[in-house]
């Protein structure tokens, strides 16, 4: 029994050794990669400087400068200095690859600030919802104090009917003289 025992811990044994435990509570291991490796935030404010140097008037006229400068030194330098001729292919050539890069840099740089303005659009909303809630709860609250400022007796108030009660007990003098004012000066003893 014990024999049978210790080969059944050996099998286990010799089976973990043969087929690694996936735990589902660590972490996996990171592969091996081929590519390099980038930070695609890095990627991304990097071609948003580029986009934004780009859209700047010195960019332009820089540009306009270098080729001007690359256009008269092809026509008008001798012969062996010249290293783009007439037509100027190399030239456009450069243009050309600097359009090429330029339009999808400029196009990554505008979805940024787009995946920007919608947060910060979402984020306005929210704070708009916000401010309308404060203000219907001010308004209910500015409505509660009225009615209940309504059942307030208020100084003008209650002086008009104290004066009220006044007018009323002089009428009633008036009406019903005492029985005071007939008699003797001696009181009742």
């Amino acid at each position: 029994m014990a024999a049978e025992r210790t080969q059944d811990r050996e099998r286990e044994r010799e089976r973990e050794r043969t087929v690694p435990r996936i735990r589902l509570d660590l972490p996996r291991e990171r592969r091996a990669r081929f590519l390099p490796e980038y930070d695609p935030e890095a990627f991304g404010r990097l071609s948003e400087r580029i986009a934004r140097f780009l859209g700047t008037g010195r960019f332009l006229v820089w540009m306009t400068l270098t080729i001007i400068v690359w256009v008269l030194w092809n026509i008008f330098a001798p012969g062996s200095l010249k290293f783009d001729e007439y037509p100027f292919i190399f030239l456009t050539l450069a243009l050309s690859l600097q359009a090429s890069y330029a339009a999808p840099l400029i196009l990554l740089a505008q979805n940024r600030q787009d995946d920007r303005d919608r947060v910060n659009l979402e984020q306005d909303r929210k704070q708009n919802e916000r401010s309308i809630a404060d203000t219907e709860y001010l308004t209910r609250e500015i409505a509660a104090l009225r009615m209940g400022l309504g059942e307030v007796a208020t100084r003008d108030w209650i002086r008009s009917e104290l004066q009220d009660l006044i007018r009323e007990l002089e009428e009633r003098r008036d009406l019903f003289p005492s029985a005071d004012s007939h008699g003797s000066d001696v009181p009742d003893r």
